[in-house]
């Protein structure tokens, strides 16, 4: 019996985009089950990140009076938050802007010259593990602060800003974390969108830094991050919880991103169980 062969050139380019869509979505599926059944242990980045965001929402809700007397060290009466006039801190507030723009850049970049050396006959090569990552960061990025950070949490709980409420000038009550409120609408205090860019930064820098690099460029990062962060703070931007539960929000987002996208490749390169060791912990290089 005679089977009929398809012509290539009757395959529709709809069927051929369905197609590589479904196996790339079967692709993820596969790594997330993986990356499930990998578990946690103590020291895993999803594990830590959880626990502080437990260990800082506990804390807060218990002592709320933290947050006031925290921001009450950088308001003085008459004069509000004086910091938020200095020049310096203004300028590093908007340094902030350069600095995720040059990381981004940063990251397609790598993602375009690796697609353009994996071509035959190219000199150079960039390995998949960087490109993963580089990846990773973009959909990080969206997902952290963009999704969860600035269109969830600060459009949907509700928190006035320090500078907002009664209590250094403002109109508004004081309301605590968690805690949903109508005393702002949209970009609110809680949490913060700045030092939730600021998280991504580090992750950012500690991901595409070479080895040889890595302690340099990630304890300047950090500081830079902590710098950027608190700033907020003395400007009456945010409350201290505000800044401290933004950092483990989007560590947990990212940890948890970064092992279905960058720590699980596809399962048929390698053994469930090397898979299993592969995705207990980041992977940078």
């Amino acid at each position: 019996m005679d089977f009929p062969i398809q012509d290539a050139a009757s395959v529709r380019p709809g069927e051929v985009f369905a197609g590589a869509a479904a196996r790339r979505l079967r692709g993820a599926f596969a790594r997330l089950r993986v990356s499930v059944a990998a578990g946690m242990r103590l020291g895993d980045p999803i594990a830590v990140a959880l626990l502080a965001v437990l260990g800082l929402s506990a804390y807060f809700l218990l002592f709320p009076g933290v947050d006031l007397a925290v921001s009450a060290t950088f308001h003085q009466a008459g004069e509000g938050f004086a910091l938020a006039r200095e020049p310096i801190l203004k300028g590093l507030r908007k340094s902030s802007t350069w600095v995720l723009a040059g990381l981004l850049i940063s990251a397609f970049t790598i993602l375009i010259l690796r697609r353009w050396l994996s071509r035959p006959g190219a000199i150079g090569r960039i390995g998949p593990g960087l490109g993963r990552n580089c990846a990773f960061l973009l959909v990080g990025l969206a997902v952290g602060p963009g999704l969860v950070v600035n269109t969830v949490l600060k459009n949907g709980w509700g928190r006035a800003r320090p500078v907002q409420t009664d209590l250094f000038g403002g109109e508004a009550a004081f309301s605590g974390v968690w805690r949903i409120s109508d005393a702002c609408r949209d970009n609110c205090s809680f949490v913060s969108g700045e030092a939730s860019s600021a998280t991504w930064m580090v992750c950012a820098v500690l991901l595409m830094t070479p080895a040889r690099w890595r302690v340099a460029t990630v304890s300047v990062a950090c500081v830079y991050a902590v710098a950027l962060s608190l700033n907020r703070v003395a400007f009456g931007g945010h409350y201290l919880s505000d800044v401290l539960l933004s950092w483990a929000i989007t560590a947990l987002v990212l940890a948890a991103l970064h092992r279905v996208m960058a720590a699980a490749p596809t399962p048929g390169r390698r053994p469930l169980p090397a898979l299993k060791r592969r995705v207990s912990g980041i992977v940078v290089a």
